[in-house]
């Protein structure tokens, strides 16, 4: 990071002129950031282009001035949390983001044949790239820092929270819906004695899980959910729904109730937002997560209807913030050995993907959900686990 910081200090501000200057004091009021100003969390503009891209592409715009080195600020993550909690994104109208809004809204862009770009565009990476970045059970979702010191202990933390919640136990089959490189089930067959099968549609997820996994009782299908039939005593979906898209939220729900067993549970850990009629961020669905929608509330229990008893909500959206943190501080230990392979812009790309979502989780613009279903009702009543 003082590398990154002392860049900065070198690079020649350009002025901002009068007009932007207007415009920019106009969003900013109240957030406490100043262009070209003092602060850690004040950006330092090399370019007045900086304005134009961000009223014509939002987020997008200012998200690949970055990467193209417009401009920067020491510190990305508390930036982003001071502009959300100000409103600044409430009060740019983007004059370029017409059809990303509406596409998300009329079109289903997760189809069983599109799903498969996730795997090959974000998680296909490369594992020696996520195993440098994550914790040694390579959980890619937010830890649970309640009582932990350290990554590991908080994704431990969450993965025995998800084990308690749904009540396992030895000799149990469980379904893990976008299983990633297998973290839950590593976790759930060694401590729980429990089996379990997970599906992916990443080849590259596969590959590293069967490994990482070998000799338990795991087995790993590249498969799309929409496919799965058997029937399973419980089931876990993890960062998985925000995949899904709101036109299949029905559907996934669907096929969770499909192939829970009518006593069963099911667990849904996903990433939330608090206000329904928001789009998808324009940068986050370019460069990171093509096609990736993060769900309201209301969508989620509207397509459970019929279909399962809410018994448990657990928020502990906070928590993101501390594991992106973590995240990118492994990022930026392990970039030398990735450098020359990926380059400057991805580096920038990658540090404004984890930074600003960190910011956008401090502010509680973006929530972290825990969901426990039962299909009819658990008897006597569900016993929430925290």
């Amino acid at each position: 990071m003082e590398m990154h910081e002392t860049q900065i200090v070198a690079q020649h501000v350009e002025p901002v002129g009068d007009t932007e200057k207007e415009i920019l004091d106009s969003l900013l009021q109240g957030t406490g950031v100043t262009v070209n100003g003092f602060n850690d969390w004040d950006p330092r503009f090399y370019s007045a282009e900086v304005v134009n891209r961000v009223l014509a592409k939002g987020n997008l715009g200012l998200g690949e001035a970055y990467m193209d080195r417009l401009w920067d600020v020491p510190k990305l993550d508390e930036f982003f949390y001071r502009l959300l909690k100000g409103g600044v994104d409430t009060r740019i109208k983007p004059v370029k983001l017409f059809w990303h809004a509406t596409r998300f809204k009329l079109l289903n862009l997760e189809t069983v044949k599109k799903a498969k770009r996730i795997g090959e565009f974000h998680y296909d990476l490369g594992n020696s790239f996520y195993q440098a970045m994550l914790d040694k059970y390579m959980a890619y979702s937010c830890g649970y820092w309640k009582d932990a010191d350290s990554l590991e202990q908080a994704q431990e933390a969450k993965l025995d929270l998800i084990c308690q919640k749904i009540g396992l136990e030895r000799g149990m089959r469980v379904l893990d819906i976008g299983c990633g490189w297998g973290s839950f089930m590593r976790y759930a067959a060694e401590k729980y004695g429990v089996e379990c099968v997970g599906l992916t549609v990443s080849s590259e997820q596969v590959k590293l899980g069967r490994e990482l996994c070998k000799g338990l009782p795991v087995e790993f299908r590249l498969k799309d959910y929409r496919k799965e039939t058997e029937k399973f005593d419980r089931i876990v979906s993890v960062g998985m729904c925000e995949h899904v898209g709101r036109k299949n939220y029905r559907t996934y729900m669907k096929q969770a109730s499909c192939c829970l067993k009518e006593d069963g549970l099911f667990l849904l850990h996903t990433i939330g937002k608090r206000i329904r009629s928001s789009v998808p961020d324009p940068f986050i669905a370019k460069y990171i997560f093509p096609v990736g929608q993060v769900p309201a509330l209301e969508w989620l229990t509207q397509a459970a209807e019929g279909l399962f008893v809410l018994e448990d909500l657990h928020n502990f959206g906070a928590d993101y913030d501390k594991t992106l943190m973590a995240w990118n501080e492994r990022f930026e230990a392990a970039w030398p050995q990735f450098k020359d392979e990926l380059g400057d812009r991805f580096y920038r790309m990658w540090r404004y993907y984890l930074l600003s979502c960190a910011g956008a989780f401090r502010a509680r613009d973006l929530q972290l959900w825990q969901i426990v279903f039962s299909k009819k009702g658990a008897s006597g009543g569900y016993c929430s686990c925290r």
